[in-house]
């Protein structure tokens, strides 16, 4: 029989994450370490992965720090060149790399409309397509986990961009899924509700912060980065061999 532990092992396994120098990137890249993958950590702030990169050494695991901006084609090719020089071909890619600025869209100006989109659906479009093309050449199949998000489905005031693009994640991801399911490389997305990090925890402390999530969130809590382990290690691992081109929903109900 088949263990929960040998389901979602990836011992043998090497990852990649973007955004890994903060929120939800250090989460799942210690998460996919934790399980037995070694880690390339993705980001423009290197100083922060070297921080992530000892803790994960400290704890048995292997790590590797590589400069990236994702909305930068040449520093993609040059990080997955060191990662691979370090850990090996790339398995996992986890497409993590995202802002969003909050503006009503008759205020925003064409900057930030394309920064928006440049970073959170032209970033993960730039970094699979080079995960994708390497997974093809080696013929060993691999994943790729783009993070979406629950605004793709349920948009907000001030929100406009951030929606369009993660909405736009959504469809590249089932694109994605269609056109690589031929080489083994399968593709879905996770798309969080309103997790708790270090960047939104300040605001969620306040009165209005604590009012918006009883009526938004029929679970009436904020969601824990370690909400998303189960999602990002069932499409990583062995457990989602079957499963790609989905999207998963993990909101606390946001949504609904």
């Amino acid at each position: 029989m088949t263990t929960a532990t040998d389901l979602f092992d990836l011992s043998g396994k090497t990852a990649l994450v973007t955004g890994a120098s903060s929120g939800l990137g250090w989460r799942f890249a210690e998460v996919l370490a934790e399980n037995g993958a070694s880690v390339a950590l993705a980001a423009r702030r290197t100083d922060r992965l070297e921080t992530l990169k000892g803790r994960i050494e400290e704890g048995g695991g292997k790590a590797v720090a590589v400069a990236m901006d994702v909305t930068d084609q040449a520093t993609i090719t040059a990080a997955f060149d060191l990662a691979e020089q370090a850990i090996g071909p790339i398995d996992i890619v986890v497409n993590n790399a995202g802002m969003a600025i909050e503006e009503m869209l008759v205020d925003m100006t064409a900057e930030q409309w394309r920064k928006v989109l440049g970073t959170d659906l032209d970033g993960v479009f730039y970094v699979g397509q080079e995960a994708a093309r390497r997974m093809q050449d080696r013929g060993t199949g691999g994943s790729i986990v783009n993070i979406a998000s629950a605004i793709a489905f349920k948009v907000g005031k001030t929100l406009g961009a951030y929606a369009a693009a993660k909405a736009g994640v959504v469809q590249l991801t089932k694109a994605m899924a269609l056109e690589l399911a031929g080489a083994n490389i399968r593709v879905n997305a996770i798309c969080p509700g309103y997790i708790e990090t270090e960047i939104n925890s300040a605001f969620f402390a306040t009165e209005r912060g604590q009012q918006m999530i009883q009526r938004m969130v029929p679970m009436k809590r904020l969601g824990d980065p370690g909400d998303l382990d189960g999602a990002l290690l069932l499409f990583a691992s062995g457990a989602g061999a079957f499963t790609t081109g989905a999207s998963l929903v993990v909101d606390g109900g946001l949504v609904l």
